[in-house]
């Protein structure tokens, strides 16, 4: 089925294969492992700080302004794979910068995986610029000037992600104001590891109109109402809260409760090679969780759609595709 992805990171999407390469091409300053089948045992988290920790040593593979390109053209191949044709895909500019990259050359390099990825395999990207919060205001400060003053073609939003245990979303308040200030939509990591209550800091300091996860939310019902009335979607990534313990099993996943209370839910994949999943199996396990049909699948792709930061004429036609599909298979 065509379908739209809206919560992926470009880093965490690097396939095994891809993965391997950047390990071997950089062998002797990094652990994680230069064989593929090695690479499910190394992506096996005991919990959020765990996965934390292995993302960062991903991260730390990504040297120069070619092992971007590679990388990010190698993540549109995958999506391609799976009929993706449509995708806001979350890169932290910081964690390349910090390394050494160039700031212009990586801007180019994304850009040039972004087009050619276009022409070749029909997968139109987008970026969101996120703050990796971990790395505190500093790197706040960096991703807002590189989204504001080097900003590509292909970004449309800004994002924090990383960490929530200690680190408190309303500091990075001012940093959203100046993205949303030239046009960027909000689009925080709230409410995956903590409570209802970072969910309510991403909408009303960071202006969030997306929010990534939200997997808390429905402890709140004043929450959930809210979201509920102002239309405000929740990225939900079902395996990845299984894989990082945020959720203990995937029958007690809330994501049937969100739809329920009649809420905009997107599916998506977050980090799939790390998490064993792929954005076709995570709505298979969506589809299984709130016992849908066809045309229940079809209308929880249509909701990244409408969620998506598409133009009207692209989410049109992507609406026409997703509908298209449908029909053919009920035939």
């Amino acid at each position: 089925m065509p379908k739209a992805e809206l919560h992926v990171h470009h880093v965490g999407s690097a396939s095994p294969r891809v993965v391997a390469e950047l390990a071997a091409r950089h062998a002797g300053r990094s652990k994680v492992p230069t064989d593929p089948a090695a690479l499910a045992e190394y992506f096996t988290f005991t919990d959020f700080a765990h996965f934390i920790e292995v993302y960062l040593s991903v991260v730390d593979l990504v040297r120069d302004a070619e092992d971007v390109r590679a990388l990010t053209y190698g993540v549109a191949e995958d999506m391609a794979r799976q009929n993706i044709r449509y995708a806001e895909l979350t890169i932290t500019p910081y964690s390349s910068v910090r390394r050494g990259i160039p700031e212009v050359a990586f801007m180019e390099a994304i850009e040039d995986a972004r087009l050619r990825a276009e022409k070749d395999l029909g997968v139109v990207l987008r970026w969101c610029f996120d703050i990796p919060g971990e790395a505190g205001l500093e790197s706040a400060e960096v991703t807002a000037r590189l989204a504001t003053e080097l900003g590509p073609e292909g970004l449309v939003s800004f994002g924090l992600g990383g960490p929530e245990i200690g680190v408190p979303r309303p500091q990075f308040k001012p940093y959203f104001d100046r993205a949303r200030a030239i046009g960027l939509h909000s689009v925080p990591h709230a409410g995956e590891a903590t409570g209802p209550q970072t969910v309510w800091d991403a909408i009303r300091e960071l202006g969030a109109e997306r929010i990534g996860h939200g997997t808390q939310s429905v402890k709140d019902p004043a929450l959930v109402d809210y979201l509920g009335e102002h239309r405000i979607p929740l990225e939900v990534c079902p395996t990845s809260n299984i894989a990082t313990r945020v959720v203990e099993r995937i029958e007690d996943h809330p994501i049937k409760q969100m739809v329920d209370a009649g809420l905009l839910v997107t599916v998506n994949s977050d980090d799939p090679p790390m998490f064993g999943t792929d954005l076709n199996t995570e709505y298979a396990v969506a589809a299984r969780l709130l016992a849908l049909d066809e045309a229940g699948v079809a209308a929880l792709a249509r909701n990244a759609v409408e969620a998506s930061f598409l133009d009207e004429a692209g989410k049109k036609r992507l609406v026409g595709e997703i509908d298209t599909y449908l029909a053919g298979w009920q035939r």
